[in-house]
């Protein structure tokens, strides 16, 4: 099979990933072995092959948006020919106290797809049956994959982040993720302000029913209940707390973000506002968020890659250079 490989972590622009050719996988005890139909590209990757997180498994397979056909393994309640979900999170132990309460998420021993294990930038991979999901019908391949990780922790964002009924949110940063959390948000009588670089993905914001969008460091029209940061830009946090109202929650939704610059305590953080981490998923986040996106038509931007041009989709996504998700097709 085609596969890209972290070679060596560092800068894109160096070219960290190597494309092979190798045997499909095989599928251990309790997993499932599928064709993969479709690969979002998430900045999660870019990190992954940047350095920017360490490495858990030298050399590994990028990518946990993965859309794909079930052809065999151990399939427990699966079946050939099944369409389902690689996500993010791989495995948890189960026995743990954060388990136990439901925060899987927390696990101390959780695994991730494209981090800990072999990933979706390959034309074959494997997946525990437990944490395959079940995609809803109604997209394509292509539309579905930024759902299983962009979609999902966009919508743990938004748990985390409290916006009150009828409220108002900030969005700062306007990729893959956000455009779709602003739709869920929209689509429960929020009000979305979004704060983003780039004309393109301003327009797209206001396409989608924003309210208003400016600069990543501009002062929204009105102040925030809630904020949300998916921009891995540790300097922003400053600027996305002085816009809350008294009262209001700032949720950090990336896994991996710049240092964060002193904050000044009146007008940063007094009046009860809140900082608030967004940590993976669970999968009863998973299971809801793609519950939603069966009953509510969800509009996805992409922009298709080949596979062989994962490398420069992920250079495409570190300038900027595409407003949306971009997903592999191979």
């Amino acid at each position: 099979m085609r596969a890209w490989r972290v070679q060596t972590p560092g800068p894109i622009a160096g070219g960290p990933l190597r494309a092979v050719r190798e045997p499909a996988p095989e599928p251990g005890d309790g997993e499932l072995l599928v064709r993969v139909l479709a690969c979002g590209v998430c900045r999660t990757d870019l990190h992954v092959a940047e350095g920017d997180l360490p490495v858990h498994r030298q050399h590994v397979v990028p990518g946990h948006e993965v859309v794909a056909e079930v052809i065999g393994g151990d399939l427990g309640t699966h079946a050939i020919g099944d369409r389902v979900g690689i996500p993010w999170l791989r495995s948890t132990c189960g026995r743990c106290r954060y388990c136990l309460r439901g925060d899987e998420n927390l696990c101390p021993d959780s695994t991730y797809t494209g981090w800990d294990a072999d990933g979706g930038y390959a034309e074959f991979a494997t997946v525990p049956a437990d944490f395959a999901l079940p995609v809803p019908s109604g997209y394509d391949p292509q539309t579905l994959a930024p759902l299983l990780c962009a979609g999902i922790i966009g919508y743990r964002a938004l748990l985390r982040a409290q916006v009150p009924p009828g409220g108002t949110l900030g969005l700062y940063g306007f990729g893959g993720s956000a455009h779709l959390t602003a739709q869920v948000a929209l689509a429960q009588g929020i009000r979305v302000h979004v704060m983003t670089r780039g004309d393109d993905a301003r327009r797209l914001a206001l396409e989608l029913g924003a309210s208003s969008a400016q600069g990543a460091y501009d002062t929204p029209p009105e102040p925030l209940d809630s904020a949300i940061l998916f921009a891995p830009a540790g300097e922003l946090v400053p600027t996305a707390l002085e816009a809350l109202d008294a009262g209001g929650t700032l949720a950090l939704a990336g896994i991996h973000l710049t240092d964060v610059p002193s904050l000044n305590y009146q007008r940063h953080l007094f009046r009860e506002r809140t900082v608030r981490s967004v940590t993976a998923n669970t999968r009863r986040d998973a299971h809801e968020f793609l519950a939603f996106a069966g009953e509510h038509r969800l509009h996805v931007t992409t922009t298709p890659y080949p596979l062989d041009g994962a490398d420069r989709a992920l250079r495409d996504l570190s300038e900027g250079r595409f407003a949306g998700a971009a997903v592999l097709v191979p």
